[in-house]
């Protein structure tokens, strides 16, 4: 992300943003590259937020078609049924994101990014998956962490009317300012396997967010099975609660601490919720902003919001051991 300085059209029009966060960090976010893998709701919100912002190009990749689900939330799909012929879902999207900031380069790819080799994510600052499977989100962190250079990965998931976004920043350095002082600052991140998966639920708080461990009751009932990202219905309930007991007598954890009714909310609709939507694409944006900027205390390393409560919580699981 080092390079030239800005160019006179980029400071004439992020000229607001530079007086809030500074000529440096928005010379870094122009120079950015970011890979966006799978597009629901809240990814279009991101990537409408990040490039408003200014950063320098948006890779989308997302072979999928338009579905009815789709239409609900993601507002990037154009209402034209006539364009979808022939298209993928990031084809689509791309087109309309071109439109937010003619000075972004947006593009779009076709394939399956998890068999892309880790020449093809060295090219990227940032990598943001959503709609896909657990082991597919492991072996792309896995291939972020394995590069020479640092590359950012988030995953984000929005089931109806919750949600949450996963941070890795392996060892990452900032500045935060405190009492007009400028502090340097260093966090060591974990990879998505190590604390989404081998962390034991029996050594995390009494307090932890019910959200968190339902959310991974749904993922490895997908995984189980077989189901693709978002599949699960109303009508896999029973089962879906028969996991959650045999997981909870598995990690010692007490069955109160993912309710029933929290499970149902999650399948309850295939369907996001915009609002909540909104939120999270927000999060995520204003995070990778300071992941690129090097400004501001980032999140470590989940965020977790339900609408049921109006809550949006950040779990640090990294401090405790498996």
């Amino acid at each position: 992300m080092e390079g030239e300085e800005l160019t006179e059209q980029e400071t004439a029009l992020y000229d607001r943003q530079i007086r809030v966060w500074g000529a440096d960090a928005q010379r870094r976010l122009t120079r950015a590259a970011i890979l966006v893998y799978g597009i629901n709701g809240a990814v279009a919100e991101f990537c409408k937020n990040i490039v408003l912002a200014g950063v320098g190009s948006l890779t989308l990749v997302d072979d999928r078609g338009v579905t009815e689900e789709a239409l609900s939330a993601n507002f990037l799909i154009p209402p034209d049924e006539t364009l979808y012929e022939g298209k993928s879902l990031a084809e689509l999207c791309s087109d309309s994101l071109k439109d937010f900031n003619p000075m972004v380069r947006v593009s779009a790819e076709r394939g399956d990014i998890s068999g892309f080799s880790g020449d093809f994510y060295s090219k990227f600052d940032v990598v943001v998956v959503s709609c896909c499977t657990l082991t597919t989100k492991k072996l792309i962190n896995d291939k972020c962490r394995r590069l020479s250079k640092r590359v950012a990965f988030y995953s984000a998931d929005c089931r109806y009317s919750s949600g949450e976004i996963f941070v890795d920043l392996h060892s990452y350095k900032y500045t935060k300012n405190k009492l007009d002082e400028a502090i340097e600052c260093e966090l060591q991140y974990p990879s998505f396997e190590q604390e989404a998966t081998a962390v034991s639920w029996s050594k995390l708080p009494r307090k932890m967010s019910k959200l968190y461990f339902a959310m991974r009751v749904i993922e490895k009932f997908e995984e189980k099975e077989g189901r693709s990202p978002g599949g699960v219905s109303i009508t896999d309930l029973p089962a879906v609660l028969k996991l959650k007991n045999e997981l909870c007598e598995a990690q010692s954890l007490k069955e109160s601490q993912i309710p029933d009714a929290l499970l149902e909310r999650l399948v309850s609709s295939q369907i996001e919720f915009p609002p909540v939507c909104a939120i999270l694409g927000g999060v995520l944006g204003q995070e990778v902003i300071k992941a690129i900027s090097g400004k501001g205390d980032p999140l470590k390393n989940f965020f977790l919001f339900d609408a049921f409560d109006g809550k949006g919580v950040i779990e640090d699981i990294s401090s405790r051991d498996a």
